[in-house]
């Protein structure tokens, strides 16, 4: 071959290798497609009603299904299918990528009537050319009628803590109250051997179904010396693929109860007396050991012990300061006396028991 051939030879085989796509490492290199550009399903759509309005809100993507950066806005789409029907349009907006999404509306009047009932919601987001990558995960609410309002609304404090009260009616909802703690829990701290911890500042209690029908519960999680305000809703409740979905009412007017604690604690009980005479050889003296069953009250300070002979008053013995522990020793006794105990509780704000039940003792001669 002459050289001139050569050369021409070489010359084609560079134009072939252009034309095929054949790079450096003697391989073809594979066409990449253009980007829809079409922006990830949403995935943490959150749906709630109160009264007559749905909100829904959501996370706008930041990337698209090809991991690129999203560019200016979304067009996004909002609907609702009720049972297996088609989705529909419940409204559109445009939202920026990384946004935090949000979307209202009135329940049309023929989904806020009739029995609860299962209602998802979806978005969907589009690219310039209207495509998406398909409908968000649904988030369900209940349509239908919701329950009446609670009336009459009502408390009174008692030893075991509010009693609330309202007007029951024939409806198979539940009944929800809302707790708020109007003074600090720190404006009023526990110091009994057997105080709570702090309260929240907000609770919500679910009454059972006797208490709904009845129209009466009782919040036995209060602390005495603090302020609290209750209001109530009836909540209609159904099991949607093992979930429970709530539809509420309208919250009822607050009633603001001050719980003072004018209740003086449980007597105590089980109260006991054990003599020890005295030993002339060791110099030891005379007692009774006084014991107890150990009192239950959040805010109990301790107890009082009271001692008399026969036809003579009661004395406090116990010194001014309660006893914190469930028992005393009496060392002011004598040999062939008998004796008369008996011991009140008292509490932080000095609510003071009845005398306990008696017991007797004779102190032994030496």
């Amino acid at each position: 071959m002459s050289r001139e051939q050569a050369r021409t030879q070489s010359a084609l085989a560079v134009l072939v290798a252009a034309a095929l796509g054949i790079g450096g490492c003697g391989t073809p290199s594979a066409p990449q497609p253009p980007s829809l550009n079409l922006p990830d399903r949403v995935l943490d759509l959150s749906a709630a009603r109160a009264g007559d309005r749905v909100n829904l809100t959501w996370s706008m993507p930041k990337r698209n299904t090809d991991k690129l950066t999203l560019k200016g806005k979304i067009p996004v789409h909002v609907c609702r299918r009720e049972g297996a029907g088609d989705c529909i349009s419940a409204g559109d907006l445009d939202l920026a990528p990384g946004a935090d999404g949000s979307f209202s509306e009135t329940v049309p009047s023929a989904l806020a009537a009739g029995t609860p009932r299962p209602l998802s919601y979806f978005v969907e987001l589009k690219n310039g050319n209207g495509r998406s990558a398909g409908l968000s995960d649904p988030a369900t609410i209940l349509a239908g009628q919701a329950p009446a309002a609670v009336a009459g609304l009502a408390s009174e404090v008692r030893k075991t803590g509010v009693v609330l009260s309202w007007i029951p009616d024939n409806s198979n909802a539940a009944l929800r109250l809302h707790r708020k703690l109007l003074t600090s829990s720190e404006a009023t701290p526990q110091k009994g051997l057997l105080a709570p911890p702090p309260e929240p500042t907000e609770k919500s209690l679910l009454v059972d179904d006797a208490g709904a029908v009845q129209g009466r519960a009782v919040d036995g999680n209060v602390v005495f010396g603090q302020t609290y305000e209750y209001r109530a809703q009836r909540v209609a409740r159904i099991q949607v693929d093992g979930q429970t979905l709530e539809l509420p009412g309208d919250i009822s007017a607050p009633v603001r109860v001050e719980v003072l604690d004018v209740f003086p604690p449980a007597v105590p009980t089980g109260l006991a007396a054990v003599a020890t005479a005295p030993d002339l050889a060791s110099g030891t003296s005379a007692s009774i050991d006084v014991s107890w069953q150990p009192g239950s009250d959040n805010d109990l300070a301790g107890y009082q012990v009271y001692r008399r002979e026969e036809r003579s008053p009661w004395q406090r013995i116990s010194g001014d300061q309660p006893v914190v522990a469930p028992a005393f020793r009496d060392t002011q006794v004598m040999a062939g006396h008998t004796y008369i105990y008996a011991v009140t509780a008292a509490d932080q704000t000095g609510n003071v028991s009845r005398r306990s039940e008696e017991a007797q003792e004779t102190v032994p001669n030496p």
